[in-house]
């Protein structure tokens, strides 16, 4: 099999192949809580780090207003090719989800499946809070959903996952190769391997995400007064069985709220 060099996010169609095969219950799980939590009605929708807007374009459907930014260029380009196809206006901008501005506040907000962890220093994760607070109104709620490091070994150190649509199917690979302990750094090895009807070939990638554990993530979140907790979930994205979050927590989806 022929070997890419690569991050899959130059190569948004095979993401959101493989990123967007669960959407439903994201989906459903974010209108929920707009509806539970925020306190004013949520017309507004901002997704920093938005890669191939997945969420997005479903939200608009349903009559949101929506934006978002991603550093990915071609990730951009995917977004808003996908939401002027489906009659709304190309809303996404490349920009850097630890500093970022928003034309008009909006009322509600997410990021989920690790995204967060890519920015890299607690300088950068304190201005992202700041940037979102920012960027909502009052009452307006966040979502952001990421693996916490475990006080005990850690369970989930490899994910295996494919998913398809129409002839392309791509089959992910992603594990841990190890922790910096005092840098706060996971090393992350990815593959993806894509088949189409015409060939087949994997991308290889490697990545770093910043680790959090529990009372890092609570601290960070913290140093942003505007932002009160309001519930936790982990991601069965279950609106029904919220988590207590302790030393031993992996999966989180925090629900923040700005006073």
């Amino acid at each position: 099999m022929e070997v890419v060099a690569g991050h899959l996010y130059d190569y948004p169609t095979y993401y959101d192949i493989i990123f967007g095969a669960d959407w439903k219950a994201e989906y459903r799980f974010l209108k929920a809580c707009f509806e539970k939590f925020a306190k004013r009605p949520v017309k507004r929708i901002f997704e920093p780090a938005c890669g191939t807007g997945r969420l997005l374009v479903r939200l608009a459907k349903d009559g949101y207003e929506v934006a978002g930014n991603d550093l990915n260029p071609r990730a951009v380009k995917y977004c808003n090719k996908r939401l002027e196809r489906a009659g709304f206006p190309a809303t996404a901008v490349v920009g850097d989800m630890a500093n970022f501005s928003v034309r008009k506040k909006v009322d509600a907000s997410f990021n989920f499946i690790n995204t967060f962890r890519h920015v890299q220093t607690e300088e950068e994760a304190r201005s992202h809070f700041t940037c979102m607070a920012d960027a909502l109104n009052k009452g307006g709620i966040y979502l952001l959903g990421l693996h916490l490091t475990p006080r005990t070994p850690q369970q989930c150190t490899e994910e295996i996952w494919k998913a398809s649509r129409g002839r392309v199917t791509v089959k992910s690979r992603l594990w841990s190769e190890g922790f910096d302990v005092p840098n706060r750094k996971e090393h992350i090895g990815v593959t993806y391997d894509v088949k189409t009807s015409a060939k087949s070939f994997r991308i290889r990638d490697n990545t770093v995400f910043r680790t959090y554990t529990a009372e890092q993530m609570a601290m960070l979140i913290l140093s942003e007064p505007r932002f009160e907790f309001v519930a936790t979930y982990d991601f069965r994205y279950d609106m029904d069985t919220p988590i207590i979050v302790t030393p031993e927590t992996e999966d989180v989806v925090y629900v923040l709220r700005k006073r």
